[in-house]
């Protein structure tokens, strides 16, 4: 049976780009160790570090003066060489705006059914934090979701969809009932989990315990 690896993040949240690229070493890793063993099952889910901001989103420099005050841009020198090595050219220069996450959310989710939710998902953050694009305008999520093999009708359909936009509203819930408050968030066969973004041997120690508790029961 193949393990299955469930990921709470958020496309704005840097850590959850860097941990992603971990988990994708980690699975490597994985499949060096049990080259028999099926692909593991990966699913993400919404988790939105910033509810609040308007659907428009709002100026990246007043975002990142009112949450993190003067020290804000301190920590993109860190985050800069943890992506290096992973192959992540972080350029928060070139972001203009912090948007609501929420429609990119029900992209990541419509993509799930389609066999592209991991392209998705990387395309959206790539877009954001390599290219610097406005992830609050709804043509350019569109254009973002179809070149990573979204339909662009589904995408578009996506977007007006509200009965999506409650169920990853409700998704969102569930993860904060179940304690999640910091994300990269991993669960692994909804046994084990693992918050951050941990280095790949982490994260493989995490999946081995996970099998290795679903055979024992």
């Amino acid at each position: 049976m193949a393990l299955s690896i469930d990921i709470i993040s958020d496309v704005v949240c840097p850590w959850c780009f860097i941990g992603k690229r971990r988990l994708e070493a980690a699975l490597e890793l994985y499949r060096q160790r049990l080259p028999e063993a099926p692909a593991p099952e990966i699913a993400y889910h919404p988790f939105e570090l910033n509810p609040d901001i308007p659907r428009q989103g709002i100026p990246r420099a007043d975002y990142i003066a009112k949450k993190f005050g003067a020290r804000g841009y301190s920590a993109h020198d860190r985050l800069v060489q943890a992506g290096k090595p992973l192959g992540i050219a972080f350029a928060f220069d070139k972001i203009g705006r912090q948007p609501n996450t929420l429609g990119a959310h029900m992209l990541i989710e419509r993509a799930r059914s389609s066999g592209v939710q991991p392209a998705v998902k990387e395309a959206l953050m790539k877009a954001f934090f390599v290219d610097g694009l406005d992830l609050a305008d709804a043509e350019t999520l569109v254009r973002i979701a179809s070149e990573a093999g979204l339909d662009r009708k589904d995408a578009e359909a996506a977007l007006a969809d509200e009965a999506l936009r409650h169920a990853v509203a409700g998704e969102e819930e569930k993860a904060r009932a179940m304690g999640v408050s910091g994300v990269p968030f991993f669960i692994f066969n909804n046994r084990l989990s693992v918050e951050g973004a941990q280095p790949p041997e982490v994260l493989l120690e995490a999946m081995l315990e996970a099998e290795k508790e679903s055979a024992a029961t």
